[in-house]
């Protein structure tokens, strides 16, 4: 066969095993027969079924990434991104119902003590033991950060209030407007924009396969049909192309499971990437036992109501893809069984044309329930038993369908990019999104003095999980 020590970027390049329609010796369509200690150099050969037998079907259970996001190039090390914050102004606290003064003031997202923006002037509303009142402030940021004093409109203080009573007690508030007398000043202070931050690293996932020269020297053919559906014959090597296809899945589950190791790197363990799965642990919204088959038929439609609440307090995306394992995906299909599809709760599968197995991509169903579209499929990586399907854990994932405007700094200008994408190392002199190249001293030009052809391969990449709170786990 021939080869060539050339670095390729592009996965459907050289070492990539393609059936030929005829029986002919190509770099591309090389088999390895070797199993059970039978392989193409003994003496005579086995008696060979010509068609091989497809026992598990497509076994790959990459796609994922590539429904969902985009693969974009950068040259560093890390990646940070900022994401905007709330635009309004909410708060917990402590208010003391006697002189108004609220303390132990924390933010509505991240549940810690916190500096406020509410100024003097400000008016809001407040929910104190269940009572809702309009209130002004009369003492805010220009006085203490970590205080303010609030009156109510309808008394003189809190405790006047019919239902409110005692003297500490927890307190939820908004910001709605501000009033000021006649010829007062204008506001004091101002509000700085709210940001956050975040960060993510790349990691170096490698694979190789090798064959020995003696292995190489019969030549044999076989029929077969491939992973991605093309079919035709393969000669001695076809292992090296489970090795891609494994790899190229390899590339998918590591951006999904990846984790950030934590006091390991000094004990010989890589630094890790945060993953998908990961990512939605620390910024997102995880729910268990979402998809429980105890829960009774009358209770489900409430159950997944909740989740949409939840959805609004993050100000979701309309649309949203549902990845889902195959008890998962019954449930949902059980709970909507009961129900009219044209208007009975809210339902309506006429998301694409009123078709309701229209696949929108790769066999997405639809249907909507109140504000939300929601396109449902199976993920096999859930369901193999090769993969999480052999852990279990994880039902399924929400993701968002929707872009977000963004600064590229290799561009220079704003680019719209999905929630979900990959970020590869690649430069002018290498492109690391993925490599192979073949060394060794058979089949082609040498490159060392060892008795073999090794096919290597090497990916350098990281998953950008971006408006992470617009994101569901489904733990089970």
């Amino acid at each position: 066969m021939a080869n060539n020590n050339v670095t390729h970027s592009d996965p459907l390049a050289a070492s990539l095993v393609t059936p030929a329609v005829q029986k002919r010796t190509l770099a591309t369509n090389y088999l390895n027969f070797h199993t059970g200690g039978v392989n193409w150099a003994q003496q005579y050969l086995p008696e060979l079924y010509e068609q091989e037998v497809e026992r598990y079907g497509n076994r790959t259970v990459s796609s994922f990434l590539r429904m969902l996001g985009a693969e974009m190039p950068m040259a560093s090390d890390q990646v940070i991104w900022s994401e905007q914050g709330r635009l309004h102004l909410a708060y917990n606290g402590s208010v003391n119902v006697t002189n108004g003064i609220i303390t132990s003031i924390t933010g509505i997202d991240s549940g810690a003590t916190e500096a406020h923006a509410v100024r003097k002037g400000a008016t809001v509303v407040g929910v104190v033991q269940g009572v809702v009142f309009k209130a002004f402030v009369t003492a805010g940021i220009e006085v203490a950060t970590d205080t303010l004093t609030i009156k109510p409109y309808g008394g003189t203080n809190l405790d006047n209030l019919s239902g409110i009573s005692g003297t500490n007690q927890t307190i939820k508030f908004f910001v709605y407007g501000s009033e000021f007398a006649k010829g007062s000043d204008t506001m004091e202070g101002a509000i700085e924009p709210n940001f956050k931050s975040f960060t993510n690293k790349p990691m170096i996932i490698k694979d190789h396969y090798e064959i020995s020269g003696s292995d190489t020297a019969q030549i044999g053919w076989i029929e077969v049909s491939g992973e991605s559906g093309q079919g035709g014959y393969l000669w001695y090597l076809k292992a090296e192309g489970d090795t891609r296809v494994r790899y190229e899945d390899y590339l998918e589950m590591a951006m999904i499971e990846a984790e950030t190791a934590v006091g390991s790197v000094s004990a010989g363990v890589p630094g890790g990437s945060e993953g998908l799965l990961a990512a939605i642990g620390a910024r997102g919204i995880v729910a268990e036992n979402q998809f429980d088959s105890a829960t009774t038929a009358a209770d489900q439609l409430d159950e997944f109501d909740a989740l949409l609440k939840e959805l609004d307090k993050q100000g979701s995306i309309e649309e949203n893809m549902l990845f889902l394992d195959r008890s998962a995906n019954l449930y949902i299909d059980d709970m909507l069984a009961g129900l009219n599809p044209h208007s009975t709760g809210s339902v309506n599968f006429g998301v694409f044309e009123n078709s309701e197995d229209m696949a929108l991509n790769l066999g997405f169903s639809g249907f909507r329930r109140g504000s939300y579209d929601f396109y449902k499929t199976d993920w096999k990586y859930l369901n193999d038993k090769s993969t999480r399907g052999l852990v279990g854990g994880l039902s399924g994932l929400l993701v968002p369908a929707g872009t977000s405007s963004v600064y590229d700094q290799q561009l220079g200008k704003n680019v719209r990019r999905p929630f979900l994408h990959v970020r590869y190392r690649a430069s002018e002199t290498d492109d690391r999104k993925m490599k192979s190249w073949v060394t060794g001293s058979v089949g082609g030009p040498t490159s060392s003095s060892i008795d073999k052809m090794e096919v290597h391969y090497l990916s350098e990449r990281c998953l950008v999980v971006q408006a992470a709170n617009n994101f569901i786990r489904f733990d089970s």
